[in-house]
C-alpha cells in the first residue's frame, strides 16, 4: 500500500464558493414547452413533479386518516407530528455525512426509497405506537432527504445556473401540489378507508419511483475532477463547527418562519380578529401558489452571487415587516375592504417569499465549503426545519394572541434578521478568505 501525500494527509481550509463569480452566461430553464432543454434539469423537473404531486395528494388528508379511520384523538396526532418533527432536524446534519463519505445520489436514492416504505406503512397502523414509530421514521428519512437533495444539486448542476434551476424546481413543485390537492380533495369528498389508503399508496410510489430517477442522474462536469481524497480531507462535522455559516443558517430560518404565516397565522387571524369571510384563507393560498409560479424562476435571474443574495435577503425582511403591518391594519375593518387589504399583504409577502428563497439557496450554497456539500446542505436545511417547526407556535403567540402589538414584533423580527444578513455574509466571507490564505 503506498503512503499517502503530504496533500491528502493534512487539513485542508475550506474551500469556499468566489463571491465574485460571474453571472451564469446561459438559462438552464430555456425550455421546449413546459420541460426545459437541459436533459439533467428535465430529469429532476419530472423526479420533483412525481414526488410533489404525491406530497399534494396526501396533505389534505393526512391528519384526518389518523383522527377519523384510525381513531387517534387529534391532540395526540400533534404530538406525535411534533416529535417527528424534532427527529426530522436531528436527522440532516448525520444524513449530509453520510452523503459527503457514500455519494449524494446513492444517499439521497436510498432515503427516498426508504421515506416510500415509510409511508407505505401509514396503511398497517392500529394503535398510538405504531403511528408514532412509522410518522418519526417518515418524517425523520424525508427531511434528512431534503438537505440530500441539496447536495445533489450541487453535484448534477453547474453552480452559474443552479439557484436558477432550483427556482424552476420550486415551481414544478408549486404547480404539481396544486394539482395533488386537487386530486386529494375527491378523496376528502369521499371520506372512506379505501379512498384515503389509496392515497397513501401512491403518495409512497411517488417516493420510490423517483428515488429510481435520482440514482441515475449523471454526475456534473464541474464535479468530475474532484478528487476522492480532496473529499475526505475535509473535517467530518466541519459544518456544524462553522460558526459565520451557522449564523447565516439561523437569519434564514428566521425568514423561513413567513411560510407558517399562510398555513397557521393568517387563517386564524381572519377567523379569530377580522371580518373577512372565511374563504379568504383560501383566496391568499391561491394568490401565493399563482406569484411563486409567475415569479420564481424571473426572480432568480436578478440574484446570480453573494453580494446579490445579501441584497434579496435585506429587502425579503423589509417587504415582510412592511406585510406585517398591512396584515395588522385588516383587522376591524369591513369584510371586502378586510379582503382586500389581506391580498395586499399576501402579495408584498410573496414577494418577500421569492427574493428569501433565491437568496437563501445562493448563500447556503455559496458559504459553504464545495468538497461537503452533504453536510453543509444538511445543517442549512435542519436550519429550515426549525424555522418551520418554530413558527406555527411564535405567530399564534404574537399576532393571533396580540393582535396589532404582535404584528408589529414579528415585523421587528422579519426585518432584523433581513438586514443583519449582510454582516453575517461578511463575517463568513472573511473567515473563508483567512482560510484560503493558509492554504497558500
Amino acid at each position: 500500500m503506498s503512503t499517502p501525500s503530504r496533500e491528502t494527509t493534512e487539513p485542508e481550509p475550506i474551500a469556499r464558493a468566489n463571491p465574485a463569480t460571474p453571472a451564469p452566461t446561459g438559462r438552464a430553464t430555456k425550455a421546449a414547452g413546459f420541460l426545459p432543454a437541459d436533459p439533467i434539469l428535465r430529469r429532476l423537473a419530472v423526479l420533483t413533479f412525481l414526488n410533489a404531486f404525491g406530497n399534494g395528494l396526501y396533505y389534505p388528508i393526512g391528519v384526518l386518516y389518523f383522527t377519523r379511520v384510525v381513531g387517534i384523538d387529534a391532540t395526540a396526532v400533534g404530538l406525535g407530528l411534533t416529535v417527528a418533527g424534532v427527529v426530522g432536524v436531528l436527522a440532516g446534519v448525520p444524513a449530509g455525512r453520510a452523503a459527503d463519505r457514500w455519494g449524494s445520489r446513492r444517499v439521497g436514492a436510498l432515503l427516498w426509497g426508504g421515506t416510500g416504505l415509510a409511508t407505505l406503512s401509514y396503511v398497517f397502523v392500529g394503535s398510538y405506537a405504531a403511528f408514532l414509530l412509522a410518522v418519526v421514521c417518515t418524517t425523520g428519512l424525508m427531511q434528512a432527504s431534503r438537505g440530500v437533495m441539496g447536495a445533489v444539486f450541487a453535484e448534477v448542476l453547474p453552480g452559474a445556473t443552479r439557484v436558477e434551476s432550483r427556482a424552476y424546481l420550486r415551481m414544478v413543485t408549486n404547480v404539481a401540489m396544486g394539482v395533488g390537492g386537487a386530486c386529494g380533495a375527491l378523496a376528502l369528498q369521499a371520506d372512506t378507508r379505501g379512498a384515503y389508503t389509496a392515497v397513501i399508496v401512491t403518495n409512497a410510489l411517488t417516493f420510490a419511483a423517483p428515488a429510481l430517477m435520482v440514482a441515475r442522474l449523471p454526475l456534473g462536469a464541474h464535479r468530475r475532477d474532484v478528487p476522492a481524497a480532496a473529499v475526505e480531507a475535509g473535517s467530518r462535522w466541519r459544518a456544524v463547527r462553522d460558526l459565520p455559516y451557522l449564523a447565516v443558517t439561523l437569519l434564514n430560518a428566521v425568514l423561513v418562519i413567513q411560510y407558517t404565516l399562510l398555513e397557521v397565522g393568517l387563517p386564524l387571524w381572519i377567523v379569530e380578529r377580522t371580518d373577512a369571510p372565511r374563504w379568504t384563507a383560501a383566496l391568499l393560498l391561491i394568490v401565493n401558489c399563482v406569484l411563486v409560479a409567475l415569479l420564481q424562476v424571473r426572480m432568480s435571474r436578478t440574484v446570480s452571487d453573494v453580494p446579490g443574495a445579501v441584497r434579496a435577503m435585506g429587502r425579503s425582511g423589509v417587504l415582510l415587516a412592511v406585510a406585517c403591518a398591512v396584515f395588522a391594519v385588516s383587522a376591524g375593518l369591513p369584510p371586502v375592504w378586510a379582503v382586500v387589504v389581506l391580498v395586499v399583504g399576501a402579495v408584498i409577502q410573496v414577494l418577500a417569499e421569492v427574493l428569501s428563497s433565491t437568496g437563501g439557496w445562493t448563500l447556503g450554497y455559496e458559504l459553504a465549503d464545495a468538497r461537503a456539500h452533504g453536510v453543509y446542505q444538511g445543517v442549512f436545511n435542519s436550519g429550515t426545519a426549525i424555522g418551520l417547526m418554530a413558527g406555527p407556535a411564535l405567530v399564534t403567540l404574537t399576532a393571533v394572541r396580540h393582535g396589532p402589538v404582535g404584528w408589529v414584533a414579528l415585523a421587528v423580527l422579519f426585518a432584523g434578521a433581513g438586514l443583519a444578513m449582510r454582516p453575517a455574509v461578511r463575517w463568513a466571507q472573511r473567515d473563508g478568505e483567512w482560510r484560503g490564505e493558509a492554504a497558500k
